[in-house]
């Protein structure tokens, strides 16, 4: 029988905080240690999940817009996207669920930015900016302004690029993803 089975033996302690333990006693000198082995730690299983993007069950999940601020629907959409909500979240996997978000049209922009914001785009050529009002943008193609808001709160990155595949935006309440079965948040 090794020492440290004798000692999990008598003090009855699991063997996985058994080498902190022994640490410990060593170094404020509690008892004296020839030879302390780590073999048993190389026993010791991985407690951290890393979820995998192909092992994921994604679900798809609904959003109402109407009469809600645009950032904070924008917010909660790329949070689901994203997989932050999730407790099996992992930063390097692409884990997160699909979105749907309707009546995009009634989403509400707060202060002074219906006239003081811009969407911006440019063609590359010289002089060739072209901006659009969002007042303007939010009364033609309030499916874009959705999804531009959500496309920034998304990494930088391929698994932003890839999440934002994973955005379904609607402009009326009549969605056509009936069949995935959604929850409605």
């Amino acid at each position: 029988m090794s020492l440290e089975e004798i000692f999990c033996f008598v003090v009855e302690i699991p063997k996985k905080s058994l080498s902190k333990l022994l640490t410990t006693v060593f170094f404020f000198g509690i008892i004296s240690l020839v030879n302390i082995t780590t073999s048993f730690t190389e026993e010791l299983e991985m407690s951290t999940y890393m979820a995998n993007a192909d092992a994921i069950q994604r679900k798809w999940y609904v959003i109402d817009a109407a009469d809600k601020p645009l950032g904070r629907t924008a917010a909660a959409a790329a949070n689901i996207l994203n997989g932050k909500h999730r407790t099996d979240f992992t930063p390097h996997a692409d884990c997160g669920d699909y979105v749907i978000i309707i009546n995009a049209e009634k989403a509400v922009l707060t202060g002074k930015k219906l006239t003081q914001k811009y969407y911006r785009r440019h063609s590359g050529y010289i002089g060739g900016l072209k901006e659009v009002q969002y007042a303007t943008l939010m009364s033609t193609r309030p499916e874009l302004a959705v999804k531009l808001a959500v496309k920034g709160m998304l990494p930088k990155n391929s698994i932003g690029a890839k999440s934002l595949t994973r955005l379904k935006v609607y402009r009326g309440s009549e969605h056509n993803n009936q069949a995935q079965k959604p929850e409605t948040l």
